[in-house]
């Protein structure tokens, strides 16, 4: 009887890169990865030549020196003697804040008109279906100017906040809303405000491990856990007792009015409200419709067979059809949150200081220095989408069919 054994093992020669399917796919790949290196090296070396014989250098000197200019919604320390670095820092800052109440915003708002789209509800399933249509076929935009247009004709003046007009009054005394934007209470952070910061933060912790554990124990056993009250106890519980063990370390400064504005408090301005409900309402009309596509991927006979077992209608939903969606929704809903961050630039168009307002508006505009301010702006906005395309696709892992 003959038996197959592998063929004798000679020494390397260099027609085995080519000829041997072993190192073959190696070798093309090591070629086009010199090609590709020859090719970026030969085109920043023409840049660089071109910029030399026109008198131009690449620096970035210029990051340290003053900015000279002020910003109106800042997150951080800053006045006008601050240096252009940290303009663009404010910029940066700016730009993750609306991006991330905008993402948040987007997921809720899609979520829900996604769902509700599959409504027996004739009125209710039309209602959104007409949400749909209109927010996701008009330009972000030309939502951003109305959103914003809307805020500065109708929404009082601070002063209004003087007379006895029912519409320019604070809400429970410590909201404000105005054509300059939202006043809202600033907290104040005393000693062993940490504590109860922490506190919150293990609260949270807690619920996502209680509610993974609740899940794990119906699919294992079939008991259904309490999620909601626990879930709410949770939330509130241990960090109301925190406070108050640690002597109310946490109070809140109050905005009041002072002259023709408010004092104190904190300040959403105009444009960064109106920037983040545009991105919001616009977006979350996409996510709508990635949500509806993944729930009617789902078969229906999981729905049948979730009614049979005696499971409620929510319940279906939450713990057998969403699931299930959740690997045809992903995917699509990453590039939605990558729409919303190069979406953010247009705030420009109400005066929304985002880094493209600053370091690729004045900081270019004063200093010149075009190249350097647009290779920033992209190494920005590129590094930001890797990130967000990193953590979202490590989740859509997690929720993927896992096959035997």
């Amino acid at each position: 009887m003959s038996s197959i054994t592998d063929p004798p093992q000679g020494s390397f020669r260099l027609s085995m890169l080519i000829n041997d399917t072993r190192y073959r796919s190696l070798t093309f790949q090591a070629i086009a990865a010199i090609i590709l290196a020859l090719s970026f090296w030969y085109l920043g070396n023409n840049l660089i030549q071109n910029l030399r014989a026109a008198g131009l250098n690449i620096s970035y000197s210029f990051l340290g020196s003053p900015a000279g200019y002020d910003i109106n919604q800042t997150l951080v320390e800053y006045d006008s003697q601050s240096t252009h670095a940290k303009a663009a820092v404010v910029g940066i800052l700016n730009t993750l804040l609306v991006a991330f109440l905008a993402c948040a915003t987007a997921t809720v708002l899609g979520v829900i008109a996604g769902v509700l789209r599959l409504s027996n509800n004739w009125l209710v399933r039309k209602l959104m279906a007409f949400y749909v249509e209109i927010f996701r076929n008009i330009p972000v935009l030309i939502w951003i100017i109305i959103i914003f247009t809307i805020m500065t004709a109708v929404m009082p003046a601070p002063r209004d906040f003087r007379g006895d007009d029912p519409a320019a009054s604070m809400l429970l005394d410590a909201f404000a809303f105005t054509n300059r934007g939202i006043y809202v209470p600033a907290p104040v952070w005393g000693p062993g405000s940490i504590v109860v910061v922490l506190t919150f933060i293990a609260s949270v912790i807690g619920i996502f491990f209680y509610r993974r554990y609740a899940t794990k124990t119906l699919y294992d056993t079939g008991r259904l856990l309490p999620t909601f009250w626990p879930s709410v106890g949770l939330f509130f519980v241990p960090t109301i007792l925190m406070f108050y063990i640690m002597g109310r370390p946490v109070s809140l400064d109050y905005p009041v009015l002072g002259g023709f504005n408010f004092n104190g408090g904190i300040q959403m301005g105009g444009p960064l409200i109106a920037l983040w409900l545009a991105l919001s309402v616009y977006t979350g009309a996409f996510i709508a419709e990635n949500v509806r596509a993944g729930i009617l991927a789902v078969s229906k006979g999981q729905t049948e067979a979730a009614s049979a077992l005696g499971l409620r209608p929510r319940r279906t939903m939450s713990l057998v059809v969403l699931p299930q969606a959740l690997r045809v929704i992903i995917p699509p809903l990453i590039s939605q949150y990558l729409n919303i961050t190069k979406n953010s630039s247009l705030a420009i168009a109400v005066g929304y200081a985002d880094v493209t307002a600053t370091l690729g508006g004045i900081t270019l505009n004063q200093t010149g220095r075009a190249i350097e301010c647009i290779l920033l702006l992209m190494l920005f906005y590129l590094t930001i989408s890797l990130s967000i395309s990193a953590v979202m696709n490590v989740y859509n892992n997690t929720v993927k069919l896992k096959e035997r």
